[in-house]
């Protein structure tokens, strides 16, 4: 059966865009705007970078859950491992949170760059950097998860 290797794929390919996003952006692209750029050039860097991102993960977060539940639905959710139930809870957090984010302050750092608000789109910046941070540590403990998990159950 083809459907579930390829949601399989489709899965672990989202993943890779979310999580693999969030670590290049904290680990790479953060310490690097801080040290280039004064606040207002950082701040209209940071909108765009995550206008473009926010579009794939919104389009991961949706294939993530959609694969998973279908590959819940053939393997049968009762029959399952823990360690996929653990990556379903862990799952739908991060992905309230980037609902979170995309929404509270995301917008919030929208609205302070168009209206120059230097001083509140650094406070929307530096929610939107803690929220990331959790999320890029929950991403990686859920691979964790998934590839460790199935063997300590």
């Amino acid at each position: 059966m083809i459907v579930y290797p390829l949601m399989l794929f489709l899965h672990v390919a989202s993943i890779v865009v979310w999580v693999g996003g969030m670590f290049f952006a904290y680990v790479c692209l953060r310490p690097v705007a801080v040290e280039l750029f004064e606040p207002p050039q950082r701040l209209r860097l940071w909108r765009g970078v995550f206008a473009r991102f926010f579009v794939w993960v919104w389009w991961a977060v949706t294939l993530i859950a959609a694969s998973g539940l279908t590959m819940f639905a053939i393997h049968g959710a009762a029959a399952a491992p823990l360690n996929w139930h653990l990556m379903t809870g862990s799952g739908a957090v991060m992905i309230a949170i980037f609902v979170f984010v995309a929404s509270s302050p995301f917008a919030a750092l929208k609205r302070a760059v168009a209206a120059e608000d230097w001083k509140a789109g650094g406070a929307a910046l530096n929610r939107i950097r803690q929220m990331v941070g959790v999320n890029l540590v929950l991403g990686l403990a859920t691979i964790a998860v998934a590839t460790v998990g199935r063997y300590l159950a």
